[in-house]
């Protein structure tokens, strides 16, 4: 669960929004040290998305429960996870599980060729429903040596989280926590959707939380913008979503994807102890833009080892 502070205008006309804001962002707030939930007054939320005349989302943020003005973080909760079950279609429906397998495992064996401790801690920062660690702990193989973990701020998403990999069977664990502080620190850092939510400086930071000297490996996989992928998604979120919710702000999350240059230049400034390139762009033998890409980052030592790993499809990483 990405959240991101409210800073609206105090205009009455339409304010102009480069990188508008999904509504949830603004309807849960934590204090960022202590993870403490912070109230969120309605009128607020209503407000942002009126001043920029997103009248759709003004009026779905304005059927929010509330009491005394404030939305009811119970009731907040029980939309999230219901947004996160329908997000799940999602992954399901482009095998994201699958493809994350693909990736990070020929990583893991570079780390392992290169003579990484152990184990393998592999961090999904911003877990939600934790759909991808309990794909991995249940399908994954990766070794014994890896260790998965999902953190999230939401308590709620990760107590479904729990839930749901107790049930399955998942080897995997999930913390309320900031991905960054964990006591045990990751070596493996992977995210799904999370890096559109952060702009410009906030951007630049997320990717300089990783040049702690445990981490090794980063794969950030979101939207790949092109001149279909905001009709792609009204179409996908239209079919498959029956939350108002979930479909605004899918549809939003495409618009606001960030470019392949956007993401290797910020990631390149905040990490100069990292190698950074894009992966899988692109259909093999064919000029047409997959619906993901995928941000990867590494040691530099880790260069050979990460090259001889994937094998074949090396041609993809563009280096």
């Amino acid at each position: 669960m990405i959240c991101v502070a409210i800073t609206g205008a105090t205009r009455e006309t339409a304010v102009v929004d480069d990188h508008p804001r999904e509504i949830s962002d603004l309807i849960v707030a934590y204090d960022p040290a202590t993870l403490a939930r912070l109230p969120v007054r309605k009128a607020e939320v209503v407000d942002y998305f009126r001043q920029r005349g997103n009248v759709r989302a003004a009026t779905i943020a304005d059927a929010l429960p509330a009491h005394d003005g404030v939305l009811d973080n119970d009731a907040m909760d029980r939309l999230l996870i219901e947004v996160h079950c329908e997000m799940q279609l999602l992954s399901e429906e482009f095998n994201h599980g699958r493809r994350m397998r693909e990736l990070l495992a020929p990583f893991l064996n570079a780390l392992r060729a290169a003579g990484a401790a152990r184990p393998l801690r592999v961090v999904d920062i911003g877990c939600g429903g934790g759909f991808v660690m309990r794909w991995l702990g249940l399908h994954g193989d990766l070794g014994d040596d890896v260790e998965l973990i999902g953190a999230d701020y939401n308590a709620a998403l990760v107590g479904r989280a729990r839930e749901l990999a107790a049930a399955e069977g998942s080897r995997c664990r999930f913390e309320v926590a900031n991905a960054f502080t964990l006591a045990q620190p990751g070596s493996v850092y992977v995210s799904t959707g999370v890096i559109h939510h952060f702009r410009g400086d906030e951007l630049r930071g997320f990717f300089a939380s990783h040049a702690g000297d445990a981490t090794q490996v980063f794969l950030h996989t979101d939207f790949q913008p092109s001149p279909l992928a905001p009709f792609g998604a009204w179409l996908f979120h239209k079919v498959r979503m029956r939350i108002p919710l979930s479909h605004h702000d899918g549809c939003l999350s495409a618009a606001r994807a960030h470019s392949a240059q956007t993401l290797t230049a910020a990631a390149t400034t905040a990490l100069p102890g990292f190698t950074c390139a894009m992966f899988g762009r692109w259909f093999i033998r064919k000029p047409l833009p997959r619906v993901f890409h995928t941000l990867v980052g590494f040691r530099p030592a880790l260069r050979e080892h990460v090259l001889k790993a994937l094998g074949s499809r090396a041609g993809r990483l563009e280096l």
